[in-house]
């Protein structure tokens, strides 16, 4: 129920929108107003304790998957694999309490949870968002430059660069920490309360948009690599009008391709006798076409993979990042009402639900060791 009463701008777990002191003031949502629980209360408890059970889930599948199958013990399966990590932190340290602040309207854990569910958030959140990166980016080099990067791709290399990603995001994370304490005031919100404009582009920057922008570039650059193989395997349909072919069969395992090309097409349309410069027999294994053919399948369904994974991040942080960005720019001259706030919040967070699906579904290994961990086999 959503009372009268309006307060500044309140709970958004991740946020890193600042000048809540001089924000506009919205009402909030009180799941305790008008003596008691609220069906509106109780029915948005129900669907965000949904959401963070199926995440808990869905990666935590991920997780036992890639440790109960040796043949998913690869690089590219660890950064995946610490992708559902962190977003299995994401599910247990940090949606649980936005579930009860978001309901409630109001905080009551204290300080010290607070800075913790904060710096939490922000690091889990960014971290999630820059395994996305390392993934693509592991993929781009692996397309690109496939031969002297099979060398360098190991276990070690992917520990780095997930290393990496942790340090990043806890170097966006603990700059609000040094000025909260000191502006502390009260504990009906938690929320990072500052006037800093440069930690606002410095941290939205850092945690999203130039992410973004890399994950954009990378893909590109994927598809286009990924659609010339494509196009290589594939004989072109235009090669049909300059000539014709007969598929022999000479011996098991392998074909004869006879192709004729015509001198003149025009003659045989005109009702004459088509002109045959020579005669070419070549001769191709069944199992290199058979090759190519799985090759080019497996490409384009992973480049579907990237687009996909993609897009469900573009539309779940878009939002939120947009307003957490144009807040503290606009000021006085914005005004959002607070449960905006709150749905671009958890869909954020959403994000975290969607990446271990997507992986599970588009992967053929995945899906099977998936189904022999759910039989417990």
């Amino acid at each position: 129920m959503m009372n009268n009463s309006t307060e500044c701008l309140g709970p958004n777990s991740v946020d890193l929108q600042t000048n809540s002191k001089n924000a506009n003031c919205s009402t909030k949502l009180d799941a305790h107003g008008g003596g008691g629980i609220t069906a509106l209360g109780i029915s948005v408890s129900i669907l965000l304790c949904f959401i963070t059970l199926a995440t808990v889930v869905s990666n935590g599948f991920v997780i036992a998957t890639i440790y109960q199958t040796r043949k998913l013990h690869t690089p590219a399966n660890i950064l995946i694999g610490s992708l559902a990590v962190t977003d299995l932190m994401v599910s247990l340290l940090v949606m649980p309490i936005s579930i009860v602040y978001t309901v409630s309207g109001t905080w009551s854990f204290g300080q010290v949870v607070c800075d913790i569910w904060l710096s939490s958030d922000i690091t889990c959140c960014t971290a999630s968002i820059l395994h996305l990166c390392v993934i693509a980016l592991d993929r781009y080099w692996a397309i690109t430059d496939a031969v002297e990067y099979s060398a360098r791709r190991t276990p070690e290399r992917a520990a780095g660069m997930i290393v990496t990603v942790w340090v990043i995001s806890v170097c966006i994370s603990i700059p609000p920490l040094f000025w909260r304490q000191a502006k502390a005031v009260g504990l009906t919100d938690c929320m990072v309360n500052t006037d800093q404009i440069f930690y606002t582009i410095y941290s939205t920057f850092g945690a999203f948009y130039i992410p973004t922008l890399l994950l954009i570039a990378l893909y590109g650059r994927i598809y286009v690599e990924a659609r010339s193989r494509i196009l290589k395997q594939t004989p072109k349909n235009a090669a049909k009008r300059l000539t014709t072919a007969q598929l022999v069969t000479d011996s098991p395992g392998s074909s004869s391709l006879s192709v004729n090309s015509r001198a003149n097409e025009a003659s045989s349309e005109a009702g004459g006798s088509p002109v045959y410069l020579n005669h070419v027999k070549i001769k191709v294994s069944d199992a290199l076409l058979e090759r190519k053919r799985i090759l080019a399948a497996r490409e384009r369904k992973a480049t579907k993979t990237l687009g996909i994974i993609l897009g469900a991040f573009i539309v779940c942080w878009l939002p939120f990042f947009i307003i957490t960005l144009v807040m503290p720019i606009c000021k006085e001259a914005c005004w959002f009402h607070h449960a905006i706030f709150d749905i671009f919040n958890w869909l954020g967070y959403l994000n975290s639900l969607i990446n271990p699906i997507i992986y599970t579904m588009s992967n053929d290994d995945f899906k099977q060791a998936f189904q022999k961990l759910i039989r417990f086999r």
